[in-house]
């Protein structure tokens, strides 16, 4: 498995685009609109790959010279639980440090806190809605 950089409007970026379609929207009865995407344009996108084949995307969008926002994480739903989420994570927390960031912030869905915290982020708010499902704000000093 390989976790690389993935330039937006590329071959890879189609791949994840159908990725966080197939996690993140349609078990919510959403879809991936073009304006929703065109946000991705300033994104830092990470993606782990096998044989080209995306398994897993996480975005970081930078909020200021230090601060970094994580946001549209999946993992391929056949390969949840086997590490690879927190492998990106931790590849992209690196990233980060290269590019200067002090500390990540993120808003967590509530079912996915847990792992947050297992990689050592915070609670930060109480608990909050966002596209009508329970969020938290999370961060990490890096």
């Amino acid at each position: 498995m390989e976790i690389k950089e993935i330039k937006y409007k590329s071959s890879g970026y189609e791949q994840s685009l159908v990725l966080r379609d197939k996690i993140l929207r349609k078990p919510l009865g959403m879809k991936l609109t073009k304006e929703f995407c065109f946000q991705d344009k300033e994104d830092f996108i990470l993606g782990m790959f096998e044989k080209n084949r995306i398994l897993a995307v996480l975005h970081l969008k930078p909020l200021s010279d230090s601060v970094f926002k994580m946001r549209q994480v999946a993992v391929d739903d056949s390969l949840q639980d086997k590490g690879l989420g927190s492998r990106l994570v931790l590849f992209s927390e690196e990233f980060a440090r290269k590019k200067g960031c002090k500390k990540i912030v993120l808003h967590a869905r509530k079912t996915a806190v847990s792992f947050y915290k297992k990689l050592n982020y915070k609670i930060t708010s109480e608990q909050f809605y966002e596209i009508d499902i329970p969020h938290f704000k999370m961060e990490k000093e890096l």
